[in-house]
């Protein structure tokens, strides 16, 4: 009975929430590789603090993140932060704002001044939730954001792989809460002058990310050349390209074009043009809108992203500094105390066996 008595005094000693933890994936492997595929790591704050009653979270996580990871191939400062909640209070949209965040997400349907609202329009990717129905129905030039959280305390969920494959073959835009925002932002900045048979389109640069941004230029003659401001060559995009990047694509009425802020782009035409329209575009590619996955509440990235490795889509992982979990003092005593009780019992059991087995024999 002691021995039971201490095993389950084991197993019910709470765990104490100490300091915190820094997730060495961000830094090493894994998150360079996120980067690579085109991820974007935003914010969620620590472990077990409500941002919204402690705003120090807020600079803290920022430069929690800035110090293992850039938050894009774009920028190197985070942009997004989860929030909690339908709405966000006066006091946490400023402290957002000071911070150099520029969006929320994802129950709010509207945001303070200065923040840009993402919503959870796409449902989730668990497995029994996800819901395709939902996913198809999206409107033209909209981002459809996706849930997705790798644990919830000690529970593993698990993704929903038919509803993954079927995205992953989707003629959709993959991106990121912060590179759709300023990609939007960069084709509404595009400026297009036309000289005779010459069109020049020029971007400048951002204070936030250098995010490219597309315009559709229509117009009848042929294209004969696409240089950028350095004389080279601008590369063409492929038609079924999914993942944003510089370049142009030939249309029936006269081409897209994605440009990088701080370029200045020359289209070549075989002739002088009656006329050219200049229209700018939501959704990189011509495609009819984008989607995002959301890793909500990311405190290990290797366990969140572990089921994506060979996914093409693109996530948004909303990072949470970890908090170190500090084990009971008594559990060291009550360790001490089974190894003891172990051996004792053994003897005890085994003494009380032989006695048995002597007085039946005798």
């Amino acid at each position: 009975m002691l021995m039971v008595a201490l095993l389950a005094s084991a197993t019910t000693t709470p765990s104490v929430v100490g300091e915190w933890e820094d997730d060495s994936w961000l830094s090493n492997i894994i998150g360079p590789e996120r980067l690579a595929n085109g991820d974007e790591f935003g914010c969620h704050g620590y472990e077990g603090v409500l941002t919204t009653e402690e705003h120090w979270v807020i600079g803290a996580c920022r430069d929690y993140l800035m110090g293992l990871a850039n938050a894009s191939r774009w920028g190197s400062h985070p942009i997004s932060f989860g929030i909690l909640g339908e709405e966000v209070d006066p006091s946490t949209a400023a402290a957002l704002v000071d911070a150099g965040f520029e969006i929320i997400g994802d129950l709010q349907s509207q945001a303070p001044e200065g923040l840009t609202a993402m919503y959870r329009n796409g449902g989730s990717l668990e497995q029994g939730v996800a819901d395709t129905d939902l996913l198809e129905s999206a409107d033209e030039h909209s981002l459809v954001s996706i849930w997705w959280r790798g644990r919830m305390d000690d529970l593993r969920l698990r993704e929903d792989k038919e509803v993954i494959s079927w995205l992953e073959q989707q003629e959709v835009w993959l991106t990121t809460w912060g590179e759709w925002h300023h990609h939007g932002l960069s084709g509404n900045e595009v400026a297009v002058e036309l000289d005779g048979s010459t069109i020049t389109a020029t971007l400048s640069k951002h204070a936030s990310w250098d995010v490219p941004g597309t315009v559709s230029l229509q117009f009848e003659p042929a294209v004969v050349l696409v240089t950028s401001s350095s004389g080279s060559e601008l590369a063409q995009i492929a038609p079924e390209q999914r993942k944003l990047e510089v370049g142009w694509r030939a249309t029936s009425d006269g081409m897209l074009l994605t440009i990088e802020p701080g370029d200045s782009v020359t289209i070549e035409l075989d002739r002088e043009p009656s006329s050219l329209l200049t229209t700018p575009k939501v959704t990189f590619n011509g495609f009819h809108h984008a989607v995002t996955v959301v890793g909500h509440h990311t405190t290990n990235l290797f366990h969140w992203s572990s089921d994506f490795q060979e996914s093409s889509l693109v996530f948004t992982w909303l990072i949470e500094r970890p908090a170190e979990i500090e084990m009971s003092w008594a559990l060291p005593v009550i360790a001490l105390g089974v190894l003891i009780a172990v051996p004792v019992s053994v003897r005890y059991f085994v003494r009380k066996d032989r006695k048995n087995l002597s007085e039946q024999s005798g």
